[in-house]
């Protein structure tokens, strides 16, 4: 496992102390968390692009036209 130092503005280290101990969880796992959140957008993000890329927009635009007259 791998240790990081971060530079946080005094307020937002106070607001995810708040929020960590809401959730009753250290900040330690509420940054783990957040990350593994912002990781799986991203990959998500990535996915959707790539298979975006290979689309057919024509076919596309057929199918939600074939849509509407339902």
């Amino acid at each position: 496992m791998s240790t990081l130092t971060i530079r946080l503005p005094d307020d937002k280290h106070e607001r995810l102390k708040a929020l960590a101990e809401a959730r009753k969880i250290s900040v330690n796992k509420l940054i783990d968390e957040l990350a593994t959140i912002a990781l799986a957008n991203h990959d998500a993000r990535i996915r959707f692009e790539t298979r975006a890329r290979r689309g057919n927009v024509k076919r596309a635009l057929r199918l939600l036209d074939s849509l509407g007259d339902t």
